[in-house]
């Protein structure tokens, strides 16, 4: 079936399998010790402008949200993150097992503001009871967020300096920020993003990698004994030079780059397709994700030979739905599901 259900769907690229391949019999150390690594971090630290950054390399975004977020946080405290957020609505209570609380926020197109944090902050501690309470000690955000939407340089400035007033870590989940990345609508790039976030992650899972979250610490200040934290949730790889070699693989000559503006350039020859056909968009989302509202009779009709992500209801009449491209979406694919409208 033709699918546009997620960014994910496929393998690897086929330069990281050649890597991979070409390394299988390589004895190196474990645990992200390896010379792959290494190198990956080195090419990550030079992509952000952070020579001193402390570059650590998990398997999957869930897992890497869970360890990431309770690492930052004491045990009183909770994250602030968009009521649409991944880890408030699709990530199983991950955050909620690690004993901390999502303090949500409404959003906004998938977005929260700066001036919202700042309320919820004034108003918490004017609350004579907030001894009582959780305490925000962190805010999560995406960029590119759950509905592909992207904080410009002003919001995200903004953002930065209120977390920094609060003294609140903030935390930029990048599983999808090689999209992000080669938007042209987006004016941040990857140095802008270490200048501004505490911690932030590059997501390879759905970006050209078979698996592969990176986290980022611009200043080199990962929490105490942060490799022992992921060892105690069950994130530290013994065969790290997976993750590695597949990093290295996606910061070598610009691939990742490349990668993130195939998909981009897909979304935009879709996005012209259901301009065309005349369908109504949920919202303007200029990345890889693109949702519509359809009829459900029309969505019901349209699932018999197109896979695509429901996303939330309207009415009682009308949903949501959400296709995405991704680094390896064919146009032959797109000029199917043409002929399928």
């Amino acid at each position: 079936m033709l699918s546009f259900a997620s960014d994910y769907l496929e393998g690897a690229h086929e330069s990281i399998l050649q890597r991979l391949a070409a390394s299988n019999l390589d004895q190196v150390s474990g645990y992200g010790t390896d010379p792959f690594c290494a190198s990956a971090r080195e090419k990550i630290r030079q992509a952000c402008a952070q020579p001193k950054a402390d570059v650590r390399f998990l398997a999957g975004g869930t897992q890497t949200n869970q360890i990431v977020i309770s690492a930052l946080l004491a045990r009183h405290e909770g994250v602030i993150a968009p009521e649409s957020g991944h880890i408030s609505t699709h990530e199983a209570g991950a955050i909620e097992y690690t004993g901390h609380k999502v303090l949500t926020l409404p959003q906004q197109e998938g977005k929260i503001s700066a001036e919202a944090v700042d309320r919820y902050m004034e108003s918490f501690y004017a609350d004579r009871n907030h001894e009582h309470m959780v305490h925000p000690g962190m805010v999560s955000l995406a960029w590119p967020s759950e509905y592909g939407t992207l904080y410009s340089r002003v919001e995200l400035e903004a953002l930065s300096r209120v977390c920094r007033k609060h003294r609140l870590p903030l935390f930029l989940d990048g599983a999808r920020l090689g999209y992000g990345l080669a938007c042209p609508a987006a004016d941040l790039d990857m140095a802008d993003i270490a200048r501004l976030a505490d911690v932030f992650t590059i997501g390879g899972t759905k970006c050209g990698a078979l698996c592969g979250e990176a986290v980022v610490f611009p200043k080199g200040d990962a929490p105490r004994h942060f490799t022992t934290l992921i060892k105690q949730q069950g994130g530290l790889l013994a065969k790290g030079r997976l993750l590695g070699i597949q990093f290295d693989a996606l910061f070598t000559d610009g691939l990742y780059e490349r990668l993130g503006g195939h998909a981009i350039a897909m979304a935009d020859r879709l996005r012209a397709l259901f301009t065309d056909k005349g369908y109504t968009f949920f919202l303007a989302s200029p990345t890889n994700q693109i949702f519509l509202v359809l009829e459900n009779e029309q969505m019901n009709r349209l699932a018999k030979e197109v896979a695509f992500s429901f996303w939330e209801q309207v009415d009682e009449t009308h949903s949501v739905v959400r296709f995405a491209t991704s680094w390896a979406t064919k146009p032959e694919s797109i000029e199917r599901l043409a002929a399928i409208l």
